[in-house]
C-alpha cells in the first residue's frame, strides 16, 4: 500500500467574434469534424472522450510502463461532459467511480495521516458541478476536510508523509469549490493566492520559488479563482499577462515552450470568463485546428490532439478534456451538468 500510494503521488506530480468562432480549418486529419448535419466541436470532443472511458467509468494513464486508473483525469472528463452538455450518463458513472471509497481514498488520502488539498478540492468541485453534496461523499465531508488543510497564512497544503505538493492549482480549485458553499471562501486564502503573482502579472505553478516564473496553466486557473472571490484587479493582471503571451495563431505554450491543447484550453476558458472574447475566439480557432476530423481514423474523430503532430492517444485524453472547456468558453465557476443530455455524440462524416 505504501508503494502504491508513493507511485500515485509521483504520478500526480508528473502529470492550462463570431467570424473567428466559425472559421473553417484546412482539409486534413485535424479539419472540422462536422458535416452540415453534424454536431458541434465541443460535443464531438466530449463524445470521443466518453468513448475512451474504460468499463464506461474511468480514464487510465501509463506511467513507467504500468497502466494506472487516473482519478484526476477522470474528473477532467466529468467537467468536459458538463461543459459540452452531453454524455451525462458517462459523467454520472465516472463520478460514481471516483467517489467509490477505495478509489476516493487512494486519490484524496485517508483524511488522517494523508490528505491532499488539490485532489480534495477538485473532487468537491466535480460533485458540486454534478449537483451533489460535497459535505457527504460516501460519509466524507470534503468541505470540512478541505478547510482543515488551510494553513494560518491562507495556503491550502497537503498533509502527507511524502511531502507537500500543493500548488497554484490546489489553491485555485479550493477557492472555486468553497465559493459554492454557504460559508464562501476564506479571504485569507484568496489574498494568499493574489500575493503569489509574479512581477509580470502572471501566476507561478509553484509559489515561493527564488525566481517567480509565470505559467500559462496556473495563471488561467488562478484568474478564474480570483474573479469568483472578488479580486478583479488581481485577476485582470493575470489576464493581461495571458494576452501578452498568446501566439499569433491563437495558441498558448506550456513551460517547455510547446503550443498545445492543454494550455490553450485552460487559457481560452479564462479569457472568455474574463470578458476577452477576441482572444478567446483566436484560442478557439487554434483548438479547432488540433481536432481530428473526418479525414482521421474513425476511432479518433472528435478527439483533440496535444500539439497537432502525429495523433497520440496517450496524451489526447487530457488534451481533449481541457480543450472542451476552451471550446465552450465555460469557466469552472459556471460549470453545471444541469440539462446535459446522455450519450456520446459521433461526428457525422460523409
Amino acid at each position: 500500500m505504501v508503494v502504491r500510494l508513493s507511485r500515485h503521488r509521483l504520478l500526480t506530480l508528473f502529470c492550462g467574434v463570431l467570424a473567428a468562432l466559425t472559421l473553417a480549418t484546412p482539409a486534413s486529419a485535424h479539419a472540422s469534424p462536422t458535416s452540415p448535419a453534424g454536431i458541434g466541436r465541443s460535443e464531438a470532443a466530449a463524445g470521443w472522450l466518453a468513448r475512451q472511458l474504460v468499463a464506461g467509468e474511468r480514464l487510465e494513464v501509463v506511467f513507467d510502463g504500468v497502466t494506472y486508473p487516473d482519478q484526476g483525469l477522470t474528473l477532467d472528463a466529468v467537467f468536459a461532459f458538463a461543459a459540452a452538455s452531453v454524455a451525462d450518463d458517462s459523467g454520472a458513472r465516472a463520478l460514481a467511480w471516483v467517489t467509490r471509497p477505495d478509489i476516493r481514498d487512494a486519490y484524496l488520502g485517508d483524511g488522517a495521516t494523508e490528505a491532499y488539498a488539490g485532489a480534495t478540492a477538485k473532487l468537491a468541485l466535480a460533485v458540486q458541478v454534478r449537483g451533489g453534496d460535497p459535505t457527504d461523499v460516501g460519509g466524507v465531508d470534503l468541505i470540512a476536510r478541505l478547510r482543515s488543510l488551510q494553513a494560518p497564512g491562507g495556503r491550502f497544503t497537503d498533509r502527507s508523509a511524502y511531502g507537500d505538493y500543493s500548488n497554484t492549482f490546489s489553491q485555485s480549485f479550493a477557492l472555486l469549490a468553497l465559493d459554492r458553499t454557504s460559508q464562501g471562501t476564506p479571504p485569507t486564502a484568496a489574498a494568499w493566492l493574489a500575493a503569489t503573482r509574479c512581477p509580470d502579472g502572471g501566476y507561478p505553478l509553484l509559489p515561493a520559488q527564488p525566481v517567480c516564473t509565470s505559467d500559462v496553466d496556473a495563471t488561467a486557473l488562478a484568474v478564474q479563482a480570483l474573479r469568483v472571490t472578488g479580486r478583479p484587479t488581481d485577476a485582470a493582471a493575470g489576464l493581461r499577462w495571458l494576452l501578452s503571451v498568446q501566439r499569433a495563431d491563437g495558441g498558448f505554450a506550456n513551460a517547455a515552450g510547446i503550443p498545445n491543447a492543454n494550455s490553450t484550453g485552460l487559457a481560452a476558458q479564462a479569457l472568455r470568463d474574463g470578458h476577452r472574447p477576441l482572444a478567446w475566439a483566436r484560442a478557439r480557432v487554434f483548438l479547432a485546428g488540433l481536432q481530428v476530423g473526418c479525414a482521421g481514423a474513425p476511432a479518433d474523430r472528435g478527439a483533440v490532439d496535444f500539439d497537432g503532430g502525429a495523433f497520440d492517444p496517450g496524451t489526447a485524453g487530457r488534451a481533449t478534456g481541457q480543450a472542451v472547456l476552451g471550446l465552450t468558453g465555460t469557466g469552472y465557476a459556471r460549470l453545471a451538468a444541469t440539462g446535459a443530455t446522455p450519450g456520446a455524440p459521433v461526428p457525422a462524416c460523409p
